[in-house]
């Protein structure tokens, strides 16, 4: 039976007649499959199929390193190891309460033939495929083993060929203004190089997502167009010559496609936060959605100011005035930019001046949070750290704490700077330009989450990098 459905993969997907299928695996309901296959040069490459119809054509797997040679070549597959799964859980907030997450699974252990140079030991990868009737992940594992104890990626060679043309939504990557841009919508064979998720509609009207999930501690996923219909994964930069550095063992993001019929297939499925790792921070009952008002809208018309002066926006007066309209009209937050020193001057991309724990003179914060407490409001911080992630961090703990103690339970952080001139503070104790979406960036935004949730205080980020 498993002979007979790799050959029916193998024909479906079209594989090159020198490469050969060494594993294939199909979804729990049997809508989608998955074949991997190595060529007579020893590369590794996967191929997609709904109902039997390609939807990705074999492309490749790989990756480029900083301090080694590439892992892409004389490779040869291990037997494939796979296991079904069929469980529910319960969000505490969302769409829908209960997530059912059934899947089948796939894991093939890529293993280099020889050392592939001097001073290097043959080393070996895991894929990992895992199937959902609306959608399709992979991820690679990179486990334990001798002379591998990190590695400095600096590029995947992933690649994504779609089987049919169509049109596409999207925003382009690796330009100024970090994601805030409109989204394109041309043919796919014109996208350039974009932010995920592209959305794609095929001329046969089958809908397709490409996105990525489990992004902790690794570089955001560009996606490149190569040619014709061939794209491929391209990691948000860094300021040295390794995009991700791990410790082995690690497992990176995964690639992730939502595949359906329809537009609203997209949006039904979970495919995405299925793919995602178990919630790690226990009770999150804490975390309430609601709606605020706030002193912002004001600076954004010029009819007030974020720094200290004549028509400074956060003053006690204000707030107050702002804590008493959202206690008589149902809101349970009201917002307060501007409340701390550092506003003066060129504060856009900059941000070494802000401090997180002083207040300006005319803005009295427990007093406020004391009236805001009485009328059953709660203000809602906010940190504005001009992308100087570095800065941040080194007041992150007392800025939390001061919110913690005056019972402020939300906090809105951002990061105003132009792409590719974030700040954070590297290995080496300097301060170093990052973009937005790079790996310490990442790591950045998991640990204000963290922390933040140590205190039960939630964190609503602007600029951020992509869910």
């Amino acid at each position: 039976m498993i002979v007979r459905m790799m050959l029916a993969l193998l024909v479906l997907t079209g594989l090159p007649a020198q490469a050969a299928t060494v594993a294939a695996l199909a979804s729990p309901g049997g809508v989608l499959g998955v074949t991997l296959a190595i060529d007579a040069d020893g590369r590794a490459s996967y191929a997609v199929t709904r109902g039997g119809v390609a939807v990705i054509t074999p492309s490749r797997l790989g990756f480029l390193f900083a301090d080694a040679p590439k892992f892409e070549r004389n490779l040869v597959a291990g037997p494939p190891v796979t296991r079904r799964s069929d469980t529910t859980w319960e969000q505490p907030w969302g769409e829908s309460r209960f997530v059912r997450d059934r899947f089948t699974e796939m894991r093939v252990r890529l293993t280099e033939k020889a050392a592939p140079g001097a001073g290097f030991a043959a080393r070996f990868i895991d894929v990992v495929f895992r199937l959902h009737d609306d959608g399709i992940g992979f991820r690679y594992e990179f486990p334990a083993q001798p002379g591998l104890q990190q590695v400095a990626i600096a590029d995947e060679l992933t690649e994504f060929n779609f089987a049919s043309a169509g049109t596409a939504w999207w925003i382009p990557a690796g330009e100024w203004n970090r994601y805030e841009y409109l989204y394109n919508r041309t043919p796919l064979a014109e996208v350039g190089r974009a932010h995920t998720p592209v959305t794609i509609r095929t001329a046969a009207g089958l809908h397709v997502a490409l996105h990525e999930a489990a992004l902790v501690d690794y570089a955001s996923m560009w996606l490149q167009h190569v040619e014709g219909l061939r794209f491929k994964a391209v990691l948000s930069p860094s300021w040295e010559g390794a995009k991700v550095r791990r410790n082995v063992p690690f497992a990176t993001p995964w690639r992730a496609l939502v595949i359906a019929p329809t537009a609203g297939g997209l949006v039904e499925s979970n495919l995405f936060l299925n793919l995602n790792e178990p919630n790690r921070l226990g009770d999150v009952s804490w975390v309430k959605p609601f709606k605020y008002v706030g002193v912002w809208w004001q600076m954004h018309l010029d009819t007030a100011t974020w720094e200290s002066g004549p028509r400074h926006g956060a003053t006690t007066a204000n707030v107050r005035r702002h804590i008493d309209f959202a206690a008589g009209n149902g809101f349970r937050g009201v917002l307060v930019e501007g409340w701390n020193k550092g506003w003066e001057g060129n504060w856009f991309g900059n941000g070494e001046s802000f401090s997180f724990t002083e207040p300006y003179p005319d803005f009295d914060l427990p007093g406020l949070a004391a009236h805001a407490r009485a009328k059953g409001v709660h203000l809602v911080g906010h940190h504005e750290t001009s992308g100087n992630a570095g800065h941040y961090e080194q007041q992150l703990g007392a800025a939390l704490d001061l919110y913690a103690r005056h019972d402020i339970d939300a906090v809105k952080t951002g990061y105003v700077a132009d792409a590719g001139q974030a700040k954070v503070r590297g290995a080496d104790g300097a301060i170093h330009y990052a973009w937005h979406d790079g790996q310490a960036m990442v790591q950045h935004h998991l640990k204000v989450v963290t922390e933040a949730a140590k205190r039960h205080i939630m964190v609503n980020p602007h600029e951020p990098i992509k869910d």
